[in-house]
């Protein structure tokens, strides 16, 4: 009997279209398929390759004895993996024997960094084998950030983010490009040595790139978990002035904007998106967006998950082409396929504002995705003062606000009817006015006996706003005046209370927290489920 063939299957950064066609017919053929599985979790090159799998074949988990986890062999975290490989290419060597064709899925590329190479150090010797080349994650990277790794005589860098710090740092200094791989637990380090060689300011981290779940930012904006399947890219020229007709220096904080300006051809009349896909991506260097032809939507997601999304503001996020927004807000909106994301910090709202700008202009469908409602101390703001600032050169763009359910509205609505006679709605924040501006307005809402909606009442660093309007309504309304504090309405952290004003602490109050504030009229009622309303009739006098 004549033994099988073995074939070492690239598929790709995880994208199944970016899967080879010699890797798609190698996978539909072979009697036995082969993937590396995590100890705690499904396998990701199974994924890309599922459409390609065919009834009858055998499949082979090769789950890995250790991740991230501490490891308990006696030999160390090596000598465990050693002995995987070893059982697993026994394993796959019976089936070889048996004449069976195996075809081992390997994620991106199987030379560069692949797990599958340890299997082919162990059975290339002794048996007939084929490596399928895939697109590497960093290709894809690139092409999903729209920015070009190097050009002309620039040497591209591949840089193992387990490196020791200092080893790190010195290939980042000497690198004219670099893609920085295996992030994970080594980001922090990674991140530390751009900033010491100086690169920090112009690296890209891209999360699983070419999937639903793709992540896109300025390394020094990136907060929360990154995952091991992340990179850094530091693209080539951005250390010098460019003279070849590259990105001007101002827009490098826009590494997406590229891609955008990519799909203009097609825009959204021609039924096309904006997806940057490895290989395929045009340079779009020095091209000037021209007013007119795209659309920008500014949509309120309302104050927590689906449940509270207006079916107007679902389709314009189905419908958009680009989100933009502040990455928790980005969170809740589930991925579509086709459609690129920009998350940025929250308090960049101006930048933020830019960028949507620009890619409308230049023809992309836009959405700038707000909390609660856009209008209500939120991004519709930001994006018509920029707008209003391109004196007439954006005029043509179609700019519309969808509503959402406010935060005021959700609070409200928890404890039953506080604004049910006329309110006003007040922040406390004094990051963009003055505190006297704030004081004279809570006595202005005094004076009138309206019932107070109070946002961004304190955060960790600003905590005397809250505490100097708290003492200014103690002296204005009764100790007895109904107030209610909700927490992240809707989310899973919620949490809403009804105190009187003497009762209400403001150590329990945070930048989540939304206040209300009864007025005269205003009225509790108790019971299992505290309720409060005010009355729709004011008395007379």
């Amino acid at each position: 009997m004549s033994q099988g063939r073995l074939f070492g299957v690239g598929v790709g950064p995880g994208d199944p279209e970016l899967i080879t066609l010699r890797a798609a017919r190698v996978i539909s053929q072979a009697q036995v398929v082969a993937y590396p599985v995590a100890r705690h979790g499904a396998s990701l090159a199974r994924a890309a390759a599922a459409a390609h799998l065919r009834e009858g074949q055998r499949e082979i988990e090769l789950r890995y004895p250790v991740t991230t986890e501490r490891c308990e062999h006696p030999g160390g975290y090596q000598a465990a993996l050693a002995e995987f490989y070893d059982r697993a290419a026994e394993e796959l060597a019976g089936h070889l024997l048996a004449g069976r064709d195996v075809a081992v899925l390997c994620e991106g590329d199987p030379f560069l960094y692949g797990s599958y190479m340890y299997l082919h150090e162990r059975l290339a010797g002794r048996f007939d084998t084929e490596v399928v080349a895939g697109v590497t994650s960093f290709s894809a990277a690139a092409a999903a950030a729209g920015r070009p790794l190097v050009r002309r005589e620039e040497v591209l860098s591949i840089i193992p983010g387990t490196l020791a710090p200092a080893a790190l740092e010195e290939a980042l200094r000497g690198a004219q490009a670099a893609a920085v791989l295996k992030l994970g637990r080594s980001f922090e380090r990674v991140r530390a040595a751009a900033r010491r060689a100086g690169v920090a300011a112009e690296a890209i981290y891209v999360e699983r790139a070419s999937t639903p779940r793709q992540r896109i930012e300025a390394l020094e904006q990136v907060e929360g978990d990154v995952p091991y399947m992340s990179l850094v890219l530091v693209p080539g020229g951005g250390r010098e002035a460019r003279a070849d007709g590259g990105r001007p220096e101002g827009s490098r904080q826009l590494p997406q904007v590229a891609a955008a300006l990519d799909g203009r051809a097609r825009g959204p009349a021609a039924g096309g998106t904006i997806r940057a896909t490895a290989g395929t991506t045009r340079a779009a260097a020095g091209r000037t967006p021209a007013a007119g032809g795209g659309r920008l939507a500014v949509v309120g997601l309302g104050p927590a998950g689906p449940d509270w999304l207006t079916p107007e503001a679902a389709r314009e996020l189905r419908e958009a082409q680009v989100l933009i927004g502040y990455r928790t807000y980005l969170q809740r909106v589930p991925p579509m396929p086709g459609q690129s994301r920009i998350a940025s910090d929250n308090r960049v709202e101006a930048q933020r504002a830019r960028q949507a700008l620009e890619l409308a202009a230049a023809g992309a469908r836009v959405a700038v995705v707000s909390s609660g409602d856009p209008g209500i101390f939120a991004m519709a703001a930001a994006v018509l003062e920029e707008y209003e600032r391109a004196d007439g050169r954006l005029r043509g763009l179609e700019l519309r606000v969808v509503a959402g359910v406010s935060a005021m509205q959700a609070a409200a609505a928890r404890v039953g009817a506080p604004l049910g006679h006329d309110f006003c709605a007040i922040s406390l924040s004094d990051n963009l006015k003055p505190w006297a501006v704030i004081e004279r307005r809570l006595r202005a809402a005094c004076a009138a006996d309206l019932v107070l909606a109070l946002y961004n009442p304190a955060s960790r660093a600003r905590r005397e706003p809250l505490r100097r309007a708290l003492a200014l309504l103690r002296e204005r309304r009764a100790p007895s005046t109904p107030v209610v504090l909700a927490r992240d309405v809707g989310g899973e952290g919620e949490a809403v209370a009804l105190r009187t004003l003497a009762e209400l602490d403001p150590e329990a109050v945070d930048m989540r927290t939304l206040l209300i504030v009864g007025s005269s009229t205003t009225r509790s009622i108790p019971g299992p489920r505290p309720l409060a309303y005010t009355p729709r009739r004011y008395p007379p006098g």
